[in-house]
Parts: structure tokens; sequence; C-alpha cells
């Protein structure tokens, strides 16, 4: 009597199973935790404390100020964040101090970039621009009475100023007069503007 071959379906869910168990596996041996699990296994792990910036560390996410959406320790464009070095590390300092953590001990705080705002609100200032940018409140809202009272007597400038600004104020072109940045949520949707300036440089590609 021949024997009865596996269906279809289920050797699909046998492969699938097996795959997300390979995912399974390189996940945790690679994740934040992964390297100091697998250094837990052989014993402890002894570091020079100023190289838990290296590696095998978990940072908090900044709390967030709800009327700025920016960290609430927000200082000169950066905030701090507490960071936990991975179980089982021992580090130790310049004068021969050791230092054992469990995973709870703040090791470090690690500076971000935060950004500098005045309350001039991104979706209030989109708002003005596409409902009454032809009187040029949304000049005046960000701090240019000249413009917005050139743009009131136009009729924004016959509608074409009116459809610039939406532009340029949309794609966070024209910002606040005082140089500040827009609110916007933490999260949301923000523009980046990439240059080169002294400050940095193009690093040279090298190709094999």
């Amino acid at each position: 009597m021949a024997a009865a071959w596996p269906s279809r379906p289920a050797v699909q869910e046998t492969v699938a199973a097996q795959l997300l168990g390979v995912l399974w596996f390189v996940s945790v041996t690679t994740g934040p935790w992964g390297a100091a699990a697998i250094a837990a296994a052989g014993g402890e792990e002894t570091l020079k404390c100023e190289d838990l910036k290296l590696g095998q560390y978990i940072c908090k996410d900044p709390k967030i100020n709800d009327a700025t959406q920016e960290p609430v320790n927000c200082t000169n464009y950066t905030a701090h964040v507490p960071c936990f070095p991975a179980p089982n590390i021992t580090c130790k300092d310049f004068s021969g101090n050791e230092t054992h953590f469990t995973g709870n001990e703040v090791g470090f705080l690690k500076p971000i970039s935060c950004r500098n705002v005045n309350g001039y609100s991104y979706k209030v200032a989109v708002a003005l621009s596409l409902f009454l940018g032809w009187l040029g409140a949304d000049r005046f809202y960000l701090g240019y009475p000249a413009l917005g009272l050139l743009k009131f007597c136009t009729v924004g400038f016959c509608g074409i100023g009116s459809l610039i600004d939406f532009i340029l104020i949309s794609m966070q072109i024209v910002g606040p007069s005082d140089g500040s940045s827009y609110i916007i949520d933490y999260y949301g949707t923000r523009l980046t503007r990439l240059s080169i300036t002294n400050e940095t440089f193009r690093k040279t590609q090298l190709y094999p």
C-alpha cells in the first residue's frame, strides 16, 4: 500500500514555521541584547566605561513636551536621554573602579538633536495660508506684517501670491520670521534639509 504524501498546504505551513524560527533566532542573536546575551552565556564581560557608548545598550525614547512637541530638556538644540547598558556588563573607569550593570541602571546620557520653537504651529500656518492667504493672514501670523498688508491690499497678488505662499509654507521653506521652527508632532512629518558646509564633508566612496 503506497504511503500518502502530505498535502501542499501542510508543506507550506511547515516551511513557514521553519522560516519564522530562523528569523526569530537571528533577531535574538543580533538584537540590542543579543551580544550581551551571548556574552552572558560565557560569563560577565568587562569593558572600559567609555566603551559602553560603542554598543550593548538601550536608550529610552525622549519625553515629549505636549506644547512644543520637543524633548522636555531641550537646551541649545540638544537634549539627553538615559541609556541602560546590557545585563552582566561590568565597566572599569580610568581609576580602576568597576561598575556592574544588571540592565536597570543608567550608564550614560546620550545627546539627541532637538529644535527651537517659539509658538508657531505648522498646522495653523498651513490652514491660514489655505483659507485666508488671500488676506495675508498667513504672513501676519508668521511675523511678516509688510508682506501681509501687501497681500491684503492686492487680494493675495490676484491669487498668485497666495498659491505660491501656500506651497512655500506647506513645504516648510517659509517659516517664522524669528528663525524658530514650526511646532510639528514629534513623530510627524518633518522636513530635514541636507547641506554641505564647513562643518560637514562628503565622504569618499571606496569601491572594490
